[in-house]
């Protein structure tokens, strides 16, 4: 785990000086939030908030136009992203709130040279649902994408009926930026998602103080 290194106030980002493994950490009066290398000994947790929030996330799973894949252990799957996030290309996080795991963020497709930009995916337990722990998770991810991976656009695709992922984005500010026509393969058909952007220029204090902001007003 990398350590902090300086604590910015107005952030509420704690500073680090390594790209992976790395926590961050949010601590309001709605609770901790916590995004933190998702571990193999998080299998037994991971797993139960999965089968007890399977009808919540099916609906939005990506699936394998070609059938069934072919299936990995926990363990497997972390050593997986675990490759991934060493080379640069992933940042696999466990979300946690108040030290229990509720859910995963995932910033992937991480690219330098010209274009300097990465894709947020992620799933929350829909009974911390609404209580505003993805938002500040997508603006703690971002505000690290751009401050210390050096990132210049963060996107995120939704599909048009995720009524709720699409209030995250509106939460935070995300430009939509347009339909993807059948754009990712879910539940057997090729649908279609909307990408919402963000780059450093939209948040020049950081995403994660303007998110505060609105908030805490709200």
């Amino acid at each position: 785990m990398a350590r902090s290194t300086a604590h910015d106030r107005t952030r509420g980002l704690t500073a680090v000086t390594k790209a992976w493994p790395v926590t961050l950490r949010e601590d309001s009066t709605r609770g901790s939030v916590v995004l933190r290398p998702l571990r193999r000994r998080d299998g037994n947790d991971w797993m139960r908030l999965r089968a007890e929030n399977h009808a919540w996330l099916e609906p939005w799973e990506a699936t394998s136009p070609g059938g069934q894949s072919a299936s990995a252990t926990f363990g497997e799957y972390v050593r997986l992203l675990g490759q991934q996030a060493r080379s640069g290309s992933t940042l696999p996080f466990a979300v946690e709130l108040d030290g229990a795991l509720v859910g995963q963020l995932t910033v992937s497709s991480i690219t330098y040279g010209s274009l300097c930009s990465g894709s947020i995916g992620y799933w929350v337990s829909r009974d911390v649902a609404g209580r505003g722990v993805i938002p500040t998770a997508v603006a703690m991810a971002t505000d690290y994408c751009f401050a210390v991976l050096g990132l210049h656009r963060v996107e995120i695709n939704i599909r048009p009926e995720n009524a709720r992922s699409l209030r995250v984005v509106e939460k935070l500010g995300f430009r939509d930026e347009g339909l993807r026509r059948r754009y990712l393969h879910i539940q057997g058909e090729w649908r279609d998602h909307r990408t919402f952007a963000l780059t450093t220029e939209d948040v020049p204090g950081g995403l994660l103080a303007r998110w505060q902001q609105r908030r805490d007003a709200g």
